[in-house]
């Protein structure tokens, strides 16, 4: 997945104080580390976090994604208070979130189908939802009828549905929402 970071998110400082000799600063996470770098912009690709490089120094940057819980190339157990605002930092990307109960027998054979798509399509949150008591307002909000019921999301909105262990459908919907 490819990541453009500005420099100079809200939770990052500029570093002012370096001699960059002609570069702009980079970054500093604490007063202690700070860099250079001769662009405006990072263009990196990563799985989880992004590390940068300027002289000697190296910092760590995290995804919206990762802060709020779902990691990118695994599925992401998520609850009704934990759904929401992975959705809403997921942004544009796609969000694909299984809906299952622990004893359901369809469910528990798709789980490592739905795990290795998680594996597959790296530009995809791969989210679960166990439709127990717990999660039931969840549940009822997202308008499940069948479990295993897969919700495609784009922009926070639910854009396709695939019920029941239906492995074709599942990936032809998740194409074509990629595409779309």
């Amino acid at each position: 997945m490819a990541l453009r970071l500005p420099l100079t998110p809200p939770s990052i400082r500029p570093s002012t104080s370096l001699p960059c000799n002609g570069k702009q600063p980079i970054a500093s996470l604490s007063d202690s580390k700070s860099g250079c770098f001769s662009s405006k912009s990072l263009n990196v690709t990563s799985r989880r976090s992004i590390g940068v490089s300027g002289g000697n120094r190296s910092f760590k940057v995290n995804s919206s994604l990762e802060i709020a819980g779902a990691t990118v190339g695994q599925v992401t157990e998520v609850n009704k208070d934990t759904f929401w605002p992975i959705v809403n930092a997921a942004g544009d990307k796609t969000v694909v979130l299984d809906m299952y109960t622990q004893w359901c027998g369809p469910c528990k054979v798709m789980a490592p189908k739905f795990q290795e798509l998680s594996e597959k399509y790296l530009d995809v949150i791969f989210l679960k939802l166990d439709c127990n008591q717990d999660n039931k307002p969840l549940a009822k909000e997202l308008g499940i009828k069948v479990v295993p019921t897969f919700k495609i999301l784009k922009n926070k909105m639910v854009v396709k549905e695939v019920t029941g262990a239906k492995y074709d459908d599942l990936v032809h919907a998740i194409d074509a929402v990629r595409t779309s």
